[in-house]
């Protein structure tokens, strides 16, 4: 049964500065890439859809800090923040988004559609919810194997009313396979609040029928998650099988860069802004235990911004596919 507990509020004592700098870099990195990415946009090198994942940068930052080395990890179309996250190279990330040929599908998959096996990183996937099942196929995979891996399978709020949702729920759990299901709920599937679409405010509690533990976390705090993912990967290689992590998180954009976001105010987004932003929490940590300057933070931000600008430089100098590309990576 699920747990039945709230959002986190605690954090783990004697934190070091080296994992909180790391934890901030993490974050910084995901949140310049995508402003990048959305002045890109603008100009008309990326195109197609493009979701941005500014303000979430906490739940995966938080996550592959709790997963190990040959874990795998599986999500939606708003994906860039988990390729950075998981190592995957930025100019590989931005030469994809503009479809260039040097991108990590060669151009062909581009926002929603990029994949990376050194990474164990399964896509971005445009489907809504397709990619819950997929995550249950790795994680069975991992079971057959008996490698002791776990797999993440990431889907949003709007995503858990799918019906192939609690298939895949069903199947995980009659055969205790090593899966974290993370909802990252920030609140609106696509213009639809969770309250208009959930008749369960607590999602993380939809596992309860088929026996799956899960609670909910605080996504805006990179050290809640961390917690709550090290707690999930615990039970899922100790052989208990799968476990719900919902994830509350806000995103900033709207949910594609041709939304406008007119279901909710300016208001509402600033609030969130200035009392939850997940960077601004790391970084007020590291100034008030001295752990950095704002010098030190500014230098940070400033080689942050330099490797983005040349994967954008990158991408936008890198040729586009030639045709018998698309001849490619076919059945017939």
């Amino acid at each position: 049964m699920a747990s039945g507990k709230k959002p986190a509020k605690g954090r783990k004592p004697n934190i070091s500065a080296e994992e909180l700098l790391s934890h901030y870099r993490n974050m910084l990195m995901i949140r310049r890439f995508e402003e990048k990415a959305g002045q890109l946009y603008g100009m008309g090198i990326i195109g197609g859809f493009c979701h941005l994942y500014i303000g979430q940068e906490a739940v995966v930052v938080g996550l592959e800090a709790s997963a190990e080395e040959g874990d795998q990890r599986i999500t939606s179309y708003r994906d860039h923040g988990h390729m950075l996250a998981c190592g995957m190279d930025p100019k590989g990330v931005m030469a994809e988004l503009a479809g260039r040929a040097t991108g990590y599908s060669r151009g062909k998959g581009g926002s929603m559609h990029m994949f990376s096996k050194e990474k164990n990183f399964y896509g971005g996937h445009g489907i809504v919810g397709a990619q819950v099942s997929l995550g249950a196929g790795l994680a069975f995979a991992n079971w057959y194997r008996g490698n002791d891996r776990v797999s993440f399978a990431y889907f949003g709020d709007g995503a858990a009313n799918q019906g192939q949702v609690y298939e895949t729920m069903n199947m995980a759990s009659l055969w205790k396979l090593p899966c974290i299901f993370v909802i990252e709920n920030n609140q609106y599937a696509m213009g639809t609040s969770l309250q208009r679409a959930s008749s369960t405010p607590d999602l993380y509690t939809r596992g309860a029928a088929f026996g799956i533990p899960g609670e909910a976390v605080d996504g805006m705090d990179v050290l809640a998650v961390k917690a709550a993912g090290e707690k999930a990967v615990a039970h899922c290689r100790s052989g208990e099988g799968p476990y719900i992590l919902e994830m509350k998180t806000y995103r900033y954009r709207g949910h594609s860069m041709s939304d406008p976001a007119k279901y909710r105010s300016r208001e509402e987004v600033q609030k969130v802004k200035e009392e939850k932003d997940p960077i601004d929490h790391i970084r007020d940590m590291l100034t008030a235990g001295n752990h950095a300057t704002d010098e030190d933070l500014k230098a940070i931000d400033k080689e942050i911004k330099k490797i983005v600008s040349e994967s954008a430089d990158f991408a936008t100098n890198s040729p586009e596919p030639a045709l018998d590309e698309l001849y490619t990576d076919i059945y017939a």
